[in-house]
């Protein structure tokens, strides 16, 4: 017997196991049926759909193939090359394959939750992992063909899971680094605006995107960056800064064109008229833009020359146009003062030599205050007249009990600060002194005629003919207390009393109703 004759009959009689692989031969082509001598007793049964390539399919070509199983009906044997090929598949992936790792895939297949990719095996590729923005029409991703990313390999089950995202999203990361290491500060670049927030605008450069700071839209003022640029608008940007370990490249507009404070000092020097804009209001003054980037500083003290203003609301709002005159200019802190009442003729300067000391004038009551009142004596001029230059007797008074609004009085001036631009007036000076002679006039023990002017729960103040005033204490009224003193009088009351003594320096007089004739002194009660 034949050493090849013996290795026939020896292998006809050998234990197959299912899922083994052997080595075959075709021996008949059938239809769809292909039978392959594979050394057993009977032939093997192999679906021709399991070719992927026909020419593969040959009388006599030997292939490997996998034992199924035993068809008992039949006697013969089922086989199957595509399960062989998926296996070498399989362990060529682990051999060669890692996750992370970049392949090329045809998307064939549809199927719950996402799609099946040929990478020479099957691998899954979930739908949220089919691109960087949410898909809606998966349909069109079918026989897809391009690169994927390995990001789950299953050893246990024997399954991929690729995507396409992560792969555009490491393209987009490695571009953007290229994009990255070839720009400069002070590069002028183009891009897109891609989106609008309150403080700036993001700007499509390609594979980056760069933020334009609202401060560097433009020199002027920019209340919101919508007022400059719009969704989609092309537009030219200057590289400010990169920071390569973020990602972030900061943008500039403005900086295309000339800082405008370059050239300030020539265009607006000191005294220079300007129109300009009143583009922000605070408590100490308004801020106004002679020109786009370039504003100025008009302080609340140079709004008017005698105008007390108390807050710059009062005489501007924003978006008036008003002429300024440059007062003063620091270019390297960019700041210019400027001022309102400068433009204008200084009323003080029209009457400095109408006014002298010592000279009485006619005015209106323009503002009453706690502590005065002023007094316009002349158009665009106040002067001041305080409470204790009123009257000679102003003590526990305000100046509404001696002045109204809008009344006209006559005054005397008192003294005049012309730098400072302040004039204080009296009133009480137009008459003379009754201290000067009160002690002679109101002697001790006599008796005097007044009104009670005010009562307080330690006596009576009453004035006297002469205008001075003076205190009848409790304890020098007969038969009343601190709870009967104000049934017993009432303000206006006509009243005679006896002076007790006249304080020159201190300016007091002390009265009494202890020795006044209850015939004369008909409101002081009668003793019980």
């Amino acid at each position: 017997m034949s050493e090849a004759l013996s290795d026939l009959i020896n292998r006809s009689f050998q234990n197959l196991q299912e899922g083994e692989i052997v080595r075959g031969k075709i021996v008949s082509i059938r239809g769809k049926e292909i039978l392959v001598d594979i050394g057993y007793k009977s032939e093997g049964i192999l679906p021709v759909d399991e070719f992927t390539d026909p020419s593969e399919i040959q009388m006599g070509a030997e292939l490997d193939v996998l034992f199924e199983s035993f068809d008992d009906e039949h006697g013969m044997i089922l086989l199957s090359k595509k399960k062989v090929d998926r296996q070498r598949c399989w362990n060529d992936v682990l051999a060669h394959a890692h996750e992370s790792m970049v392949v090329d895939g045809r998307i064939f297949k549809k199927v719950r939750g996402g799609f099946m990719v040929d990478i020479g095996m099957e691998a899954f590729l979930p739908a949220s992992l089919v691109d960087v923005k949410p898909v809606r029409d998966l349909d069109q991703f079918l026989n897809f063909t391009g690169k994927f990313v390995i990001v789950k390999i299953n050893h246990k089950r024997r399954n991929i899971v690729v995507s396409r995202k992560d792969y555009l999203e490491r393209e987009k990361q490695e571009s953007r680094r290229h994009q990255l290491g070839s720009l400069e500060v002070g590069q002028v670049v183009k891009g897109r605006v891609k989106n609008i927030t309150d403080f700036g605008a993001f700007i499509d450069l390609g594979s980056l995107d760069g933020l334009l700071h609202i401060t560097d839209m433009s020199w002027g003022r920019v209340s919101h960056p919508s007022k400059v640029v719009k969704l989609g608008d092309e537009i030219e940007v200057v590289i400010l800064g990169i920071d390569k370990d973020q990602a972030k490249v900061s943008l500039g507009m403005k900086q295309r064109l000339g800082d405008p404070w370059e050239k300030v000092q020539e265009k607006y020097p000191l005294g220079t008229r300007i129109q300009g804009k009143v583009v922000n209001i605070l408590p100490y003054g308004a801020f106004v833009e002679i020109e786009p980037g370039i504003e100025g500083l008009v302080h609340i003290s140079d709004f008017s020359w005698a105008k007390r203003v108390n807050h710059p609301s009062e005489m501007l709002h924003i978006g008036a146009a008003i002429e300024v005159l440059v007062l003063n200019m620091d270019p390297a802190a960019r700041k210019i003062s400027l001022g309102i009442k400068q433009v204008l003729e200084n009323p003080w300067q029209k009457v400095r030599d109408k006014f002298s000391v010592g000279e009485r004038a006619r005015g209106t009551v323009r503002n009453l205050t706690d502590y005065g009142a002023f007094i316009e004596i002349e158009p665009g001029i106040d002067g001041l007249l305080h409470i204790s230059d009123m009257a000679w007797n102003y003590k526990n008074l305000k100046p509404v009990d001696f002045l109204k609004k809008g009344e006209e009085v006559e005054v005397i001036i008192l003294s005049i600060d012309w730098e400072a631009q302040k004039i204080s007036l009296g009133r009480k000076q137009l008459t003379e002194d009754p201290w000067q002679n009160a002690d002679q006039t109101l002697p001790p023990g006599n008796l005097a005629p007044g009104r009670v002017s005010r009562i307080a729960n330690f006596g009576l103040f009453v004035q006297l003919e002469n205008g001075l005033e003076g205190l009848v204490h409790i304890s020098e009224i007969p038969g009343v207390s601190q709870q009967t003193l104000e049934k017993s009088f009432q303000v206006g009351d006509g009243i005679l009393v006896q002076v007790l003594h006249v304080d020159h320096q201190a300016r007091k007089i002390a009265l009494s109703l202890k020795n006044v004739p209850t015939s004369t002194g008909a409101s002081v009660p009668s003793e019980s």
